[in-house]
């Protein structure tokens, strides 16, 4: 096995780790403000999340390249705005957002993903992260999950300076595999992700 030239590349936030630990801690901090109004803590947290991976992806298309976090933590009064907050910095405070934040440091691993990495280790693929978040937290969803990931099969955006979905970071990936007799995957639970990687190579 040890000559077999086989490799699978997984997308790790919101494929191999669960967004639940967010949607929890937007419930308990902002539910009690949100909900009377009629804004429910998990629509607003899933387009925070949509609104922040556009702004992210925008600005690095145009080598403007942001942190994630640093991208959220710019358009969380904005969305509670489109939300229909008028004056959204008099429901909520930095404070508020901080604990969301931290919470999504805290993301837990699918059930499961120990198992998966290792039989497709056991099969002769080498298991790969590629990712948009910093290479700490992101190492530390996966250890929680039992996964040890070694860091030179540990990509993250941040440290290449482009983000998904452009061409030049699945190529980058690419450009560390042998091309003799190649077999590549890339597995991602968002099909933009997927289908990008693929038209990439």
């Amino acid at each position: 096995m040890g000559g077999q030239n086989k490799h699978v590349v997984f997308d790790i936030v919101g494929t191999c780790i669960s967004y639940e630990n967010f949607f929890e801690a937007l419930e308990a901090r902002l539910g009690p403000k949100l909900n009377p109004l009629g804004i429910g803590t998990r629509i607003f947290g899933y387009a925070w999340m949509e609104a922040a991976e556009r702004e992210y992806t925008y600005l690095s298309l145009s080598n403007g390249y942001r942190k994630v976090f640093d991208v959220m933590r710019s358009i969380f009064y904005r969305t509670l705005w489109q939300a229909g907050i008028a004056e959204p910095r008099k429901l909520v405070s930095d404070e508020d957002m901080e604990f969301v934040l931290d919470s999504y440091r805290g993301l837990k691993p699918r059930e499961g993903l120990a198992e998966c990495y290792s039989k497709l280790r056991e099969a002769g693929f080498t298991v790969w992260a590629f990712t948009a978040g910093d290479t700490e937290r992101v190492s530390n969803y996966l250890k929680k999950g039992g996964v040890e990931m070694p860091s030179e099969n540990f990509v993250s955006c941040d440290d290449i300076g482009i983000g998904k979905p452009a061409p030049e970071s699945y190529e980058h990936i690419l450009g560390k595999f042998d091309k003799k007799g190649l077999e590549a995957w890339f597995a991602a639970a968002h099909m933009w992700d997927a289908s990008a990687a693929r038209r990439s190579g």
